[in-house]
């Protein structure tokens, strides 16, 4: 018998496993195990230790970690943003991707937002070439709402794009 997923916020002490889990499943020829990789069309880091930082540390932020048994599965970052949650930097494992440990931290980030923090709405975004990923969002009741916001083109600590029309769209979803 597996033992259950357990949530967890994250501190600064976890800092190098989130970098490391990140960059996994998103970048290089690690990620290329599981579906959500990046590695085609952007190179360089996903997340940025400092920007991780202030997302632990900072009020109505939460970086929540999915382990079982104490390691580390999945990652993802809820926060206050306005008057919406958002969510971001979603991570799991790539060869433990398409086995449910993400829809249930998904799930676990929009409970944050609607019980803890009671906010109407979560949305995110997501580059607008990635139809995968997108429909996996649109499953969970996400919707495309046509905002587009321009991808940090020349700045490193996100990324170095391999093509130059990546842009960001934003998705939403009442809670």
């Amino acid at each position: 018998m597996t033992s259950t997923l357990q949530f967890r916020a994250a501190t600064a002490a976890d800092i190098p496993a989130i970098v490391d889990l990140v960059t996994s499943a998103y970048r290089g020829d690690a990620s290329r195990v599981g579906w959500t990789t990046e590695a085609d069309f952007l190179d360089g880091n996903r997340i940025d230790p400092v920007v991780l930082r202030h997302d632990i540390e900072r009020p109505r932020s939460r970086v929540v970690l999915a382990e079982r048994d104490g390691t580390l599965l999945a990652c993802a970052h809820v926060a206050e943003e306005g008057e919406h949650g958002y969510f971001g930097m979603f991570s799991v494992v790539p060869g433990l991707q398409n086995g449910g440990i993400g829809k249930l931290l998904l799930a676990e980030c929009e409970r944050i937002a609607r019980d803890e923090w009671t906010l109407p709405d979560m949305q995110m975004t997501v580059i607008d070439i990635r139809d995968e990923l997108i429909a996996f969002y649109e499953r969970r009741g996400y919707r495309r709402t046509g905002v587009y916001k321009p991808f940090p083109h020349g700045d490193a600590r996100f990324g170095i794009a391999k093509r130059d029309d990546l842009r960001f769209e934003v998705l939403e979803k009442a809670l």
